[in-house]
């Protein structure tokens, strides 16, 4: 099973289908905090729904197209990072976050994202990660601001969230410039 030990405090663990119950629970508990910016959460009601997803995403990772992971904080599932698009042939791949309401304020998502920058970056030799966030996802554009990715324009009108369409911010690493700044190991 892939674990990504991010610090003392967070682990990264790859979805498996004893996670499916935990997971749903996850959601349910944030459903209105998620659902602000995820288009997904509505649609995901049951945790048969989870039950199902988790071998697809064991398949991706199989196939070395997509790695999702849960986000242990203190031992607790508290949200999901994963590699998403992962283009071999171009080396890119972006990177997707949520993470439970009561654990914001922790710097948890911006440790996942190093770690996750690292291991894209070092351990399996990508070359560009996108980040791609709401326009008015201030928490969530934070991340990829704190950490010297570079914005690199808007989508407008990019998802249909909750039934209305709004814009999507695209920032962008490269490998060459992750490996000047003093996240790195």
């Amino acid at each position: 099973m892939f674990t990504l030990k991010v610090d003392h405090e967070i682990e990264l663990q790859l979805f498996q289908s004893h996670h499916a119950l935990a997971l749903f629970q996850l959601v349910e508990d944030n459903r209105e905090h998620l659902s602000q910016w995820l288009p997904w959460v509505k649609t995901m009601i049951t945790p048969f729904q989870f039950e199902s997803i988790i071998p697809v995403w064991l398949n991706q990772f199989a196939e070395n197209s997509a790695l999702n992971v849960g986000i242990l904080y203190r031992g607790e599932l508290v949200g999901s990072i994963g590699l998403h698009q992962i283009d071999w042939f171009n080396r890119t791949a972006s990177i997707g976050y949520y993470l439970a309401k009561k654990a914001e304020g922790h710097g948890i998502i911006t440790r996942s994202v190093i770690a996750m920058l690292n291991y894209a970056f070092f351990d399996i030799g990508l070359n560009r990660i996108e980040i791609r966030c709401g326009v008015n996802n201030q928490k969530s554009r934070a991340v990829p601001e704190r950490l010297g990715f570079i914005m690199e324009g808007t989508i407008r009108d990019g998802e249909n969230l909750n039934g209305h369409f709004h814009d999507i911010v695209i920032y962008s690493m490269l490998a060459r410039d992750w490996r000047s700044v003093s996240y790195t190991r």
